[in-house]
């Protein structure tokens, strides 16, 4: 696993190698995410002590604060944080992949904006089978989704969502990075944070051991690594690269 260091060097090499590259304007604000469709529904602490015994006492309740609340997560140069930055529309649609081919069999998208034209995103929506109805005799049908209709979502509802997980209820993931602590920098840190529990620490059967997560045990096995998806643009899809610009 690499060191803060080491991604955040990461981070402004694959920057630097895709910059915005795309000329399609929005018509709507982009609320977060790499991957997006066009639907309509759709710290640090510095401490001045005196003596081994008042930094001792630190340690100890920094540890508990990280083992309760998770480890707090590095803080990365982003590169749409500026004042007149903007995102690269290149790089949603680029998490919109990963979305669509990783984190959309469990995890439901509601509230989006938009990365592509209005073409294409018709084009996406009749792929999909929307239930209607009911038609003249009472039936319901089934028939291609339009641009009204929101994504589709992976379970009927949370008691299914629940039953499929092992009691885990994968959450909505379009407000994620504003409803989570360091936002961006928080989802980064969890989905490349994956590594092997320390001596010491056991894990319960089902979990998986990410000290990012509040607790440290989480629910969700480890889904990002290199080639987990072919990008259409060719973009070389490592571990790093996947999690970069991604719900954001």
């Amino acid at each position: 696993m690499a060191t803060g260091r080491g991604i955040s060097q990461l981070l402004k090499k694959v920057f630097r190698q895709h910059p915005s590259g795309s000329s399609l304007l929005s018509s709507t604000r982009i609320y977060h995410g790499e991957g997006i469709t066009g639907f309509t529904g759709l710290k640090a602490l510095a401490i001045l002590g005196v003596g081994a015994s008042g930094l001792l006492s630190f340690g100890t309740i920094a540890s508990a604060d990280e083992a309760e609340h998770g480890l707090e997560s590095p803080s990365y140069p982003w590169p749409h944080e500026g004042i007149l930055s903007s995102y690269d529309h290149a790089s949603i649609r680029r998490g919109h992949q990963v979305y669509q081919q990783v984190c959309a069999s469990c995890h439901s998208m509601s509230l989006v904006g938009v990365a592509y034209t209005e073409e294409e995103t018709k084009a996406m929506a009749a792929e999909i089978e929307v239930v209607d109805g009911p038609n003249d005799e009472g039936e319901m049908f089934t028939r291609p989704g339009k641009l009204s209709d929101r994504l589709p979502q992976p379970y009927a509802n949370e008691q299914a969502a629940r039953f499929s997980n092992g009691g885990a209820y994968p959450p909505d993931l379009s407000l994620i990075t504003k409803a989570r602590h360091n936002g961006q920098n928080y989802v980064f840190s969890l989905l490349t944070g994956y590594r092997d529990p320390p001596a010491g620490v056991s894990i319960r059967e089902g979990l998986h051991y990410n000290p990012y997560f509040p607790g440290g045990a989480i629910a969700m096995p480890k889904m990002l690594s290199d080639g987990a998806v072919e990008y259409e643009d060719g973009t070389p899809a490592t571990e790093a690269q996947v999690s970069l610009t991604f719900l954001l």
